[in-house]
């Protein structure tokens, strides 16, 4: 199988390194605008740089675009036409009617998906594993600024991220949503059925945070997407009186987590899904599904905080 990697950028880089280390992957191609770019890339990854996208798109099986978001939907399509497989980096397209546009475009019997990558992050599998009936859920993702970041808002950036994980945790409900913000710092509240959902992203942090937490009636969750650490909190309800102070006592259970590199399991799926013909898990209709969340919480940044940007549920849109 011979894959390329369209685009040469910090995830495009990392996306040559992990498919020139898989057994299944006989070649990777590799093509940047900058042509220096991408024969540095090939040569330090024992790939082959391409002298022009059209000529790695006919000699490729499937390929990662991982392009600027701008042209996710001509490089993408332009790839499916060709009949290649295609991995498109996540946000999926620059908007919802894009990403809408680009799943109707995919043939019968091509593999097509989005690279959301924290849905490959273990943590997310437990989580999802424990849960049972949430009471609250809360995701924080703040970032100290980068300057590899333009043209997109906190949302699109950082914040679609978790949007994703929770469509996952909460399949074919759409959200209310209600947001302040920046284009830099952002709190959303989401509310998934009965479910409260509060979801704060930020590129001003000194601080890195990626976190998780959930409360359910009998137990708290807590896991760190960069140590892929998972905490179960439980309630033996169990109180007694020191200095006339009240103190809970807890059970706290370390659940195992089988730590992965997320993106090399993203992409190890994608080439089986290419080598089986079954479905990516995240499909384009979830990626335009995620943008359409981005976009309602974007259309908030404006309105003072008196208004409300909070929208009723509108039935299940998401793809299985």
């Amino acid at each position: 199988m011979e894959i390329g990697v369209l685009g040469t950028g910090t995830m495009g880089r990392n996306h040559v390194r992990i498919y020139a280390s898989m057994k299944a992957v006989d070649r990777v191609r590799v093509y940047d605008l900058d042509g220096a770019a991408a024969r540095e890339v090939a040569e330090k990854n024992g790939a082959v740089a391409s002298a022009s996208a059209d000529d790695l798109l006919r000699r490729v099986d499937a390929v990662s675009v991982c392009v600027p978001t701008q042209f996710h939907l001509e490089t993408a399509r332009s790839a499916l036409a060709r009949g290649v497989h295609v991995l498109v980096e996540k946000p999926v397209c620059g908007t919802a009617r894009e990403a809408r546009e680009l799943a109707g475009a995919v043939p019968d019997g091509l593999v097509a998906g989005v690279g959301h990558i924290e849905r490959f992050n273990p943590i997310v599998t437990e989580v999802k594993r424990i849960l049972r009936r949430p009471l609250y859920v809360e995701a924080k993702r703040h970032n100290p600024a980068s300057s590899r970041i333009t043209g997109s808002s906190v949302v699109e950036d950082l914040m679609i991220h978790d949007i994703d994980v929770m469509g996952h945790l909460f399949p074919g409900i759409e959200p209310d949503v209600s947001s302040l913000g920046t284009l830099d710092v952002i709190a959303a509240l989401l509310r998934y059925g009965d479910v409260p959902v509060s979801l704060s992203a930020s590129r001003k942090s000194s601080k890195k945070i990626r976190s998780l937490y959930v409360e359910e009636e009998d137990l708290t969750i807590e896991g760190d997407y960069m140590s892929q650490e998972v905490t179960v909190y439980r309630r033996p309800d169990a109180y007694e009186s020191v200095d006339e102070r009240y103190v809970q006592e807890n059970v706290i259970e370390k659940v195992l987590v089988n730590k992965v590199e997320p993106l090399a399991l993203e992409l190890a799926t994608f080439v089986e899904c290419v080598r089986t013909g079954r479905p990516f898990p995240i499909t384009l209709g979830e990626g335009a599904a995620n943008l359409e969340v981005c976009e309602r919480i974007a259309a908030c940044f404006s309105m003072p905080p008196a208004d409300s940007c909070a929208t009723p549920a509108a039935g299940p849109t998401r793809e299985p």
